[in-house]
């Protein structure tokens, strides 16, 4: 019998939550207040956990977070007990602000959410391929696809979202991923976390 079996897949979510306005409110008035008392806020972000705090906004992402990871769990076939903690930080961008190529060491999973993004259009002056406010993904077979063709599920090696507020994107905290600039005069929130497990030998695999 023949198999087609995909190999080396990245399991990537993408959840747009309900009734997210409310709670973004809290939240971004929550950054707000955490920016005003750290001005590097965005750049510090080991020391700055916003869903540390027990109020409204925090507590529903947070649960939001917890919710998801168990449904990454069970959708790989974790079947098992794991525990884990959330370290989060509020990402504030300006005018020209951006996040180079990276991905998230010592984290088991990753992800973004995201409060508010600008609604203006980019200036005219601005490159037509240019994809402000947008997150990529990069394949992590490092050219893979140099030997596609055409119509191959390979050819590209980037996966691009505009995300929107109220979206919560999660993948495995080795993606390399890339913030484009913010090229608006407003300012683009989110908050960003890491899933860091509480180790266990139970996690070490059977190989």
């Amino acid at each position: 019998m023949t198999e087609f079996i995909d190999l080396f897949p990245t399991k990537f979510v993408k959840r747009p939550l309900a009734d997210f306005e409310e709670p973004n409110r809290d939240l971004i008035k929550h950054v707000r207040e955490m920016e005003k008392a750290n001005k590097s806020l965005t750049t510090d972000y080991r020391e700055n956990n916003p869903l540390e705090y027990d109020r409204a906004g925090p507590n529903w992402l947070r649960a939001q977070i917890n919710d998801t990871v168990i449904a990454y769990l069970k959708d790989v076939g974790i079947d098992y007990a794991v525990n884990w903690q959330i370290h989060a930080w509020a990402n504030v961008n300006r005018m020209g602000d951006y996040q180079d190529p990276h991905n998230h060491p010592h984290a088991y999973l990753s992800g973004t959410y995201y409060l508010k993004l600008p609604t203006d259009a980019p200036k005219k002056r601005h490159r037509s391929d240019v994809r402000p406010n947008h997150i990529s993904f990069y394949d992590p077979r490092t050219g893979f696809n140099m030997t596609s063709i055409k119509r191959d599920p390979y050819v590209d090696p980037e996966f691009t979202v505009l995300p929107e507020p109220g979206l919560l994107m999660m993948w495995p905290g080795s993606l390399m991923h890339f913030v484009h600039p913010n090229l608006s005069d407003e300012t683009r929130i989110s908050l960003s976390f890491n899933i860091v497990l509480k180790w266990s030998d139970d996690y070490l695999p059977t190989q």
